[in-house]
């Protein structure tokens, strides 16, 4: 992908979050993410509904890289089965980790392919990822049931 273009789509992704917004609704369950060595601090709200990703929120204070990814994510896992978004996250950090993937899961999460060359801003990029992850895999297992 272009560089010129995978800017771009970091940038609208930091400037037009369509998904950033604090939720106060019990439906939701929040999750912090937090990076204890930067200013990246964001809440992730997810609904789940039979088993679906219905609504994902964000909303915190971060450097570009986490507020774009998480944009991403948003748009990208909403709609989808806690089995596809958990499959979809594995093959993000695959991707993140420089291991072998599929770009046709990711969409526009792709832009990050080659973040794996500023080792710093790894944990940007993965940061509500695996919090997600985390909550997903909760929910599996009974705990937000």
């Amino acid at each position: 992908m272009d560089p010129n273009l995978k800017r771009s789509i970091i940038l609208d992704n930091y400037e037009d979050t369509t998904n950033r917004k604090d939720i106060e609704d019990k439906k939701y369950i929040k999750h912090n993410s937090r990076n204890i060595s930067c200013i990246d601090n964001i809440n992730l709200y997810i609904k789940i509904t039979n088993n679906t990703i219905e609504d994902i929120k964000f909303n915190g204070e971060a450097c570009v890289i986490s507020i774009a990814t998480t944009s991403i994510m948003s748009k990208l896992l909403k709609g989808k089965t806690i089995e596809q978004a958990i499959k979809i996250i594995k093959n993000y950090n695959n991707m993140i980790e420089e291991k072998e993937y599929d770009s046709k899961l990711l969409e526009e999460a792709n832009v990050f392919n080659d973040i794996y060359k500023q080792p710093n801003r790894i944990k940007c990029a993965t940061l509500t990822w695996n919090g997600l992850l985390e909550e997903l895999t909760k929910y599996q297992n009974g705990i937000h049931n």
